[in-house]
């Protein structure tokens, strides 16, 4: 299969797992719930209006729509240059698609994931984020993976 496709399914896996899960907690918990699932996790329903953990909340809707519109088109010029961050940039793509979606269809972006400990809580997030944070910290280290530390890159030896 080429290349293409299979980022294209890839990516169009990502985001359907996004939209159905954001669905799910959408229909399944009201937004006073929260339905505890490990000592540390729970499932909520939670709109965000902002950026991550719900910052810039005052630039608008608008303002994110343009910057994933520039992230969408960004990842995907880089994907058709065939950089070797494929896995990188494909779930960066899926990420902002995911949340470009909900800030299409509903002016705010659809939280259910909230991680804890105690009484201190990480800002809700959904798939879409996952997959943005994992395909950012993945493209940050994937040369460190590919090339160990103190490791000089091979190339042309001077003579």
């Amino acid at each position: 299969m080429k290349r293409g496709v299979l980022i294209f399914l890839f990516v169009a896996a990502m985001v359907l797992a996004d939209q159905g899960t954001k669905h799910l907690a959408e229909t399944s918990i009201s937004s006073s719930e929260s339905i505890g699932v490990l000592p540390f996790l729970s499932l909520v329903n939670v709109r965000n209006e902002g950026a991550a953990f719900g910052l810039f909340k005052a630039l608008g809707n608008k303002f994110f729509i343009a910057v994933s519109l520039l992230a969408i088109g960004f990842m995907i010029g880089l994907l058709w240059r065939g950089r070797d961050s494929t896995f990188s940039l494909s779930l960066i793509l899926a990420g902002a698609t995911g949340n470009l979606i909900d800030r299409l269809l509903y002016g705010y972006v659809r939280d259910f994931i909230d991680v804890f400990i105690g009484r201190h809580h990480w800002p809700a997030f959904n798939v879409a984020d996952s997959c943005l944070t994992v395909g950012i910290l993945w493209l940050l280290i994937s040369p460190a993976v590919k090339r160990p530390i103190g490791k000089k890159p091979m190339g042309k030896r001077k003579a």
